[in-house]
């Protein structure tokens, strides 16, 4: 099982994101919301993480939010794995307006992960 996040999934392409936004469909468990389509044409699975700048004004904040994420989403990304093949395009939005406990981000991650694989 392949623990890291390599470069290929992270989601950069600007064109990708903007039909994730305009043609995705959102799941939501607090404090996080995760936007999801299934791309045919993907390599494998892809993932973005973003904390919103009015909620959080230092990025030293914003960007430990996000590191969080990314570790959260890097222990339960096997998750995703199944038979039928499907790679998802995603994006992970932070909700809260205050600072989260790990503990927390990584239930909800982990939860949002289980509901996609269904």
């Amino acid at each position: 099982m392949n623990l890291g996040f390599h470069k290929k999934e992270k989601l950069k392409s600007r064109k990708l994101i903007e039909q994730l936004f305009a043609e995705g469909a959102a799941l939501k468990k607090f404090p996080i919301k995760v936007v999801f389509m299934v791309e045919k044409e993907a390599q494998g699975h892809q993932a973005a993480f973003s904390v919103p700048k009015r909620s959080f004004k230092l990025s030293v904040s914003r960007n430990r939010i996000k590191r969080q994420m990314r570790e959260a989403y890097r222990l339960h990304k096997h998750l995703l794995t199944n038979e039928s093949g499907r790679k998802f395009v995603m994006i992970f939005i932070y909700l809260d307006k205050k600072k989260p406990q790990y503990a927390q981000i990584d239930s909800s991650i982990k939860a949002l992960l289980k509901q996609l694989h269904l």
